[in-house]
């Protein structure tokens, strides 16, 4: 089977390549897991989009106006898929236990579903997570046939044989990961054991099998929902190898991908920059439902109390380092351009009002004390305004990227602190080292 063979050979390429860089690892993983929740939740009709699946796992947004039971089924499959990939760095053993324990990641909690009762009538039907069915959850096929699934009484004997025919194709020596993954996807939606969640608990045990054998997962993606049914109908007319065949070609994929990244290329694909749009136009929704706080005194009071304070002793700390060189030191907190005269925080509340638009520390040397040149002043100066809708941070050597921006409701991260701290520094630093040039080539 040709796509087997190409596979197992793109296999040993990667295993060459071996150890990947670990920051490139996570990486090519993030975009693996991000693939995985869409497109394996997106097959079984949940209502996300890529860029929502996207917002809603790395940055916690919310779609607006779809159903709550969507987000619930791409957090548990995301849960359930880091599960799975901790687990498999160690010896963790694939048995019913295991498989019992995913279903509760997945699907979270026991929930309700519409259903129809052998006389065609509505009911209501309750899954339950982490067990096995209890009624019958056969399906009717386009031209109105019955297909059958285990039945509630054979399923926990089915799934036993099942256990047992992998861990005797596990011992063989000469076992083929594909076959054994692919095959035990089949195997296990034929049995189909839960009330709910089989095709997405289906996809992640194939792939903690290929896993296991040090193969990436297989991404079966929504637009090739027809061949991926195809093909598994093909097998329950009894021809598996064309299940096993499209599986390989969908891990031909994913080693390649795998492999550019190992490489240090690129991994992103054609459809890759759709994908960033739909992700930034639901960010852009979400900031635009989100209300924002406007210039107020309790917002600057905020600000200042969650991020000006803490900016304003790591500003401190920085400029103390430079003090030695100079003969005189003094340093003065601005507002609104008004010296207060003093150098201490923390500054009262009648100081801080909804009129203030201007918060600047001040830190003068004077008098370079070094014989090399002459006795030169420098100002550090750090500046927080206060706009109508945001504050930002600007001052000496911050320029570009390194201007803040933040809306009232967010605070200033400790990154963002040492990113405006060391534009500060840097700046009196080069400053120093151009006068002592000048005098040098004087």
């Amino acid at each position: 089977m040709e796509e087997i063979v190409h596979a197992l050979k793109l296999k040993n390429e990667l295993d060459d390549l071996r150890p990947i860089d670990k920051a490139q690892e996570q990486r090519i993983m993030q975009k693996f897991r991000l693939d995985w929740n869409y497109h394996s939740n997106h097959l079984e009709g949940n209502s996300l989009t890529y860029g929502e699946t996207k917002a809603l796992l790395l940055f916690g947004i919310t779609a607006q106006g779809k159903p709550l039971q969507d987000h619930f089924e791409i957090t548990g499959h995301n849960e359930a898929v880091n599960w799975v990939i901790d687990v498999v760095k160690g010896d963790y053993p694939l048995n019913e236990n295991f498989i019992r324990e995913l279903h509760t990641l997945l699907l979270k909690q026991s929930y309700e579903v519409d259903a129809i009762t052998p006389d065609g009538e509505p009911t209501k039907k309750r899954i339950n997570v982490g067990s096995y069915k209890t009624s019958p959850n056969h399906v009717k096929t386009k031209t109105g046939e019955i297909f059958y699934f285990a039945s509630p009484e054979e399923t926990p004997s089915k799934m036993t044989d099942l256990i047992n025919w992998y861990r005797e194709k596990c011992e063989k020596k000469e076992v083929n990961p594909i076959f054994l993954a692919a095959e035990f996807h089949y195997k296990f939606i034929r049995i189909h054991p839960f009330d709910d969640g089989n095709g997405r608990t289906a996809r992640i045990l194939m792939n903690f099998i290929l896993m296991k054998f040090d193969l990436p997962p297989v991404i079966i993606k929504t637009e090739d929902k027809a061949n991926y049914f195809a093909v598994l109908q093909l097998a329950d007319a009894g021809n598996v190898e064309a299940f096993v065949e499209y599986i390989a070609r969908n891990l031909v994929y994913s080693l390649e991908i795998m492999i550019a990244g190992a490489m240090g290329e690129r991994i992103e694909e054609e459809d890759d920059l759709d994908k960033e749009i739909a992700l930034l136009e639901q960010r852009i929704k979400f900031s635009e439902g989100k209300s924002e706080a406007t210039r107020s005194k309790e917002a600057i009071l905020s600000v200042y109390d969650n991020s000006i304070k803490r900016l304003y002793e790591k500003f401190l700390e920085s400029c103390g380092k430079f003090e030695h060189f100079y003969d005189l030191i003094k340093n003065n907190i601005f507002i609104n351009d008004v010296n207060l005269r003093t150098n201490i925080l923390p500054l009262g509340s009648d100081v801080i009002d909804k009129n203030i638009q201007d918060i600047h520390f001040d830190y003068t040397f004077k008098f370079f004390n070094n014989g090399i040149c002459d006795r030169f002043s420098h100002f550090s100066i750090l500046h927080i305004k206060f706009e109508l809708n945001k504050y930002v941070i600007y001052g000496s050597g911050i320029i570009g990227n390194d201007k803040i921006s933040k809306n009232y409701t967010e605070k200033l991260t400790d990154k963002e602190i040492s990113t405006i701290i060391m534009s500060v520094s840097q700046s009196h630093l080069k400053f120093i080292e151009q006068k002592i040039a000048a005098k040098e080539n004087y």
